[in-house]
C-alpha cells in the first residue's frame, strides 16, 4: 500500500492512500496534536467528503482498534508460512520484576531466543521497541518464537 505524504506548511501533515476499492483516505497531523480524518468524494478524490475531527483520546482508540487487531493478523500470517513459530501476549504484571525497568535487562533473545516485536500499552501499540523502552505494570507483550521459548519469556517477565 501507497501512503502519500504531503507537508501542509503552518498546519502539519497529511497521510493518504487509495483504498482497493478506490476510495482515497487520509489523516490530517495538525502541529496542535489534533487528528483529522478526511474520507474524499469517490467522485472528485481532491473534495473531501467528510471530515472527521479527534482528539488525543479519540485518535488513540482509532489506533487502538486498527492497529492492534492488525499486527496480530500479521503474525498469524507469518505462523501459517513458517512451521514452529508461534505469537504470544504476555501480560506484564504490576508486581513483575522488570516492572518500571528498561526491557533489554530482561535480556529475553540472549536467554531464549525469542523477540519481542511490540508492546501494547492501554491505546498504544509500540512495534519494535527499543532495549531501553520502559515496562510498565498492565503493558502486553507480543513475543515471537517456538512455544519453548515464548513459554521461557513468560517465565522471565514472571519471577526475573
Amino acid at each position: 500500500m501507497d501512503v502519500e505524504q504531503t507537508v501542509l506548511p503552518g498546519i502539519g501533515l497529511r497521510h493518504e492512500f487509495t483504498t482497493r476499492s478506490g476510495r482515497r483516505i487520509g489523516v490530517v497531523s495538525h502541529r496542535t496534536g489534533r487528528r483529522d480524518l478526511v474520507i474524499y468524494d469517490p467522485d472528485d478524490p481532491d473534495r473531501a467528503c467528510e471530515t472527521v475531527k479527534l482528539n488525543d483520546e479519540e485518535a488513540d482508540a482509532l489506533v487502538e482498534l486498527l492497529g492492534a487487531p492488525r499486527i496480530v493478523q500479521r503474525l498469524n500470517a507469518l505462523h501459517r508460512e513458517v512451521e514452529g513459530l508461534v505469537s504470544v501476549q504476555l501480560p506484564i504484571a504490576p508486581g513483575s520484576p522488570y516492572t518500571g525497568r528498561p526491557m533489554g535487562e530482561a535480556q529475553v533473545r540472549t536467554r531464549t531466543g525469542a523477540s519481542i516485536v511490540a508492546v501494547v500499552r492501554a491505546a498504544n501499540v509500540f512495534a519494535s521497541p527499543a532495549p531501553d523502552f520502559v515496562l510498565t505494570g498492565d503493558d502486553i507483550v507480543v513475543v515471537v518464537g517456538s512455544e519453548e521459548s515464548t513459554a521461557a519469556v513468560a517465565d522471565i517477565f514472571a519471577s526475573g
